[in-house]
Formats: structure tokens, C-alpha cells, sequence
């Protein structure tokens, strides 16, 4: 029998496995620096930000969703930002992936969310395919920028634009 329930503290060895796994097939497999300390105070520490869901069966723990609140102020309420969706590949085409996004979209409906939105790379073909056959869309109209590395360090450490001290 299979499930989508949250994601336990017992759970999180398994969910920085599949997110090496995800790096790998993201053809970015030494990208990842999280550690288990990391993930476990993400996801269960004082404050909890993130939030995961698994998809389990009786085989263990076939795929996972990590997510966070974000706010629309256009809309004036939160969304939902799914972060990653992976199933490992032996678990594909059998519901995981489809059940795992289900579960996020009624949190966001029964929240009064507006939204759920999340990345997809533009090679990642199946999963667009797959993400279009649900009824989602890309939103073409926009860019993804990132400040990281030495930019985002020497961008953060100049002082802003006309502040005062």
C-alpha cells in the first residue's frame, strides 16, 4: 500500500539521499553541500520554514516534496513554493509524483493559498510534459535571476545606495 503523508525526523536520511539522487539527474551531482544536521533543523528546529511530504510504499520512501510559504502581494495572501519533487526513477509513471503535488495543491487550497509554483529546467522535458498534462503553465513572461557565490558576497557586504549611516 502506498502513502503521501509528512515527512518524519526519522525520514530525513532518506530525503538528502533522494536529493543527491535529484542533484545527479539535475547533472549537478557535486552541487550538494546540505547536511542531515542542516535538513533536520529545516525541517523539524524551533522555527520550521521548509516543509517535506514523502511518498512511501512498502519498499520504503519512493520520492518526496520540499516546500515552502511564500506571499503574493498582488493577491495579498501566501502560496505555496515547491522547492523539489522527486521520484526515483523505479517509482516513476506509477502516481507518486502526481499524488505528491495533489497533497500540496489541497494544503494550498485548504489554506486559501493562492498559488503553487515551482522551477523546472528547460531541458527536463518529461517533466514538463508532465507538469503541462496537470494543467500547470509556465510563466514564460518571467526570468529567474540568482545572486550567489562571490557576487551575492560582494553585492551584501557594499553598503546600499544612498543610506545613511
Amino acid at each position: 500500500m502506498s502513502q503521501i503523508r509528512p515527512a518524519a525526523e526519522a525520514d530525513v536520511p532518506v530525503i538528502l539521499d533522494l536529493i543527491r539522487e535529484l542533484a545527479v539527474y539535475e547533472k549537478e551531482p557535486d552541487a550538494v553541500k546540505t547536511t542531515e544536521a542542516q535538513l533536520r533543523d529545516a525541517l523539524f528546529g524551533a522555527s520550521p520554514a521548509v516543509f517535506a511530504h514523502v511518498a512511501e510504499d512498502g519498499g520504503g520512501i519512493q520520492g518526496f516534496a520540499l516546500w515552502f510559504r511564500n506571499f503574493s502581494t498582488w493577491e495579498g495572501v501566501h502560496g505555496l513554493y515547491l522547492e523539489d519533487l522527486y521520484v526515483r526513477p523505479e517509482a516513476r509513471g506509477t502516481g507518486y509524483g502526481k499524488a505528491l503535488l495533489q497533497t500540496l495543491a489541497r494544503h494550498a487550497v485548504d489554506n486559501g493559498y493562492a498559488r503553487v509554483e515551482w522551477s523546472v529546467l528547460n531541458w527536463n522535458e518529461p517533466s514538463i510534459g508532465f507538469y503541462r498534462s496537470l494543467g500547470a503553465r509556465p510563466q514564460d513572461e518571467w526570468s529567474t535571476f540568482r545572486l550567489t557565490g562571490q557576487a551575492l558576497q560582494d553585492f551584501g557586504a557594499a553598503s546600499p545606495a544612498g543610506a545613511r549611516a
